[in-house]
């Protein structure tokens, strides 16, 4: 079992790119206390509003943004044919920023049937999906798993 099992909201357009395989690192502005083989769901985010699949962390780099515009250059020279984002964008997102957080992805799985927002408040009334991210617990993951269909934390961690 994974030591963290995150979930974490994307832009529908970032998440079509990762789960075609041409986004192969999530850009972030916060850090996170993901691992190596950390497992994240993927909750796409309005206008879709659904758990849409999984992946795995392959691994995960950080830099602080503390001599501009060298810093920022460096951090794109090492995502630019990966992240799925234009030079323009990345720029734009990582203003007034202090870090610069890549999370690298392997293992992506799509669910066979995406879990709406109405479905999983269904099931866990109390949901709000996370304006960025957040953690799981054991419990909580487990009701997501009811919800999947049968697929299991470890089907989705191989």
């Amino acid at each position: 079992m994974p030591s963290n099992i995150l979930l974490l909201s994307i832009k529908p357009q970032y998440a079509e790119k990762i789960f075609s395989g041409k986004k192969q690192v999530e850009l972030r502005r916060v850090r996170s206390r993901l691992n190596i083989d950390d497992l994240v769901l993927v909750y796409v985010s309005s206008p879709k509003k659904a758990l849409v699949g999984s992946f795995e962390v392959e691994y995960i780099t950080q830099m602080e943004l503390k001599k501009l515009p060298k810093d920022l250059n460096e951090f794109w020279n090492q995502v630019k044919n990966i992240a799925g984002i234009s030079s323009k964008d990345f720029q734009s997102y990582y203003n007034g920023a202090s870090v610069m957080v890549g999370i690298f992805v392997k293992n992506i799985k799509t669910l066979p049937d995406p879990i709406e927002l109405t479905q999983l408040r269904e099931k866990i009334p109390e949901f709000r999906p996370p304006q960025s991210y957040r953690y799981l617990n054991e419990s909580e993951f487990k009701m997501f798993e009811s919800m999947m269909q049968g697929i299991t934390i470890s089907s989705l961690c191989q």
